[in-house]
């Protein structure tokens, strides 16, 4: 069964930082790209980070740009979002996900991602 799962979450104050895991199973994604969604309470869920399938393009959302970082293994099994300077809007349910194609790009919209994790929540507290 392929699988991905995030770790990593927590309760964290403002300012702080946290780093999230994303290891998969069943399977390596080590020819797709990658990302991380997040989805706040009674929000839509909306995209964060990805970065390509060997690591040599990311993308940020321009809410997380200069805080956060993706990054990835080679083999393709783990996938990391480092966050920094955390602020309370950045509360949410985080999760990783594996595109769908096999293209060197960086997919930003829920619909080109195939495999979703279960997510991991962050809170920020003010």
């Amino acid at each position: 069964q392929v699988q991905l799962v995030e770790s990593g979450g927590g309760l964290v104050q403002a300012g702080g930082s946290l780093r999230l895991s994303c290891a998969a199973s069943g399977r390596t994604f080590s020819a797709v790209a990658m990302g991380w969604f997040r989805q706040a309470a009674g929000q839509e869920r909306e995209f964060v980070a990805a970065i390509s399938w060997n690591g040599g393009k990311t993308a940020y959302a321009d809410s997380v740009k200069g805080r956060f970082t993706i990054s990835r293994d080679d083999a393709g099994n783990a996938l990391w979002l480092e966050m920094n300077s955390l602020k309370p809007e950045d509360s949410a349910t985080y999760y990783c996900a594996a595109a769908r194609s096999i293209m060197d790009v960086t997919p930003t919209r829920e619909n080109e991602y195939k495999t979703w994790g279960q997510g991991t929540q962050v809170t920020v507290s003010s």
